[in-house]
């Protein structure tokens, strides 16, 4: 199993400067990452310098609350993709969510896999912390209908990360043909396999290369 080809290199604190960025890049073409995950201001910049390799683009949209409008993430989710983004990573809107407010929730998600439109794989982030297994099992159910690709347990910037009983329940919820993402918390080679054994085919982390050399980050992402 070619663990790096699973890894998307991630790299969303706001206070991430260029160097940070270009560093980032510059392991991911080292270590063939899947993609470098990165705030959409950086899309541009990242795209430039991936052009020719192998990795991936990702950007993040409506992060890391998903409390903008489906409008609005659609609109980010078309200029990132102009601007070279390959993959999208779409936080839900929780609230709606915690409303039972499904309708809102779907077309929130249908938005970014419509602005998409083939154009770029859709993971969405569901933020599992926040939910109860009932609203997880929801969650997951409205991305499929949504037609993503992928659902995501976390951003990463909540109150917990990914953990293997959610990503089995994610998992067990959308079937095999849809992809499910690991975030949050994943720091060394032994938090990916039990991520990959609980059924996760992606792994979000800022702690790519430490994974890959054995070690362990202290990254909360």
């Amino acid at each position: 199993m070619n663990l790096a080809s699973m890894i998307d290199h991630t790299l969303l604190r706001a206070d991430a400067a260029e160097a940070e960025v270009a560093k980032l890049i510059e392991e991911a073409k080292t270590y063939e990452f899947a993609s470098v995950c990165v705030n959409p201001t950086w899309v541009a910049f990242s795209a430039e310098r991936l052009a020719g390799s192998s990795v991936k683009v990702c950007t993040v949209i409506g992060f890391p609350l998903g409390a903008s409008t489906p409008e609005t993430k659609a609109f980010e989710t078309r200029d990132a993709i102009a601007k070279g983004a390959n993959e999208v990573d779409m936080v839900i809107n929780i609230g709606a969510l915690k409303s039972s407010n499904a309708e809102l929730v779907e077309r929130d998600i249908r938005a970014v896999v419509e602005a998409a439109a083939g154009q770029a794989l859709v993971k969405v982030i569901i933020e599992t912390c926040l939910l109860t297994d009932e609203e997880k099992v929801l969650a997951c159910e409205l991305a499929v209908r949504a037609g993503a690709d992928f659902v995501k347990t976390s951003t990463g910037f909540s109150t917990g990360g990914a953990t293997p009983e959610d990503v089995a329940l994610m998992r067990k919820t959308v079937g095999p043909e849809i992809g499910v993402k690991a975030s949050g918390g994943v720091r060394s080679r032994e938090d990916m396999e039990k991520m990959i054994e609980a059924g996760a085919t992606r792994i979000g982390a800022s702690s790519g290369v430490k994974i890959m050399q054995g070690g362990q980050s202290d990254s909360n992402y």
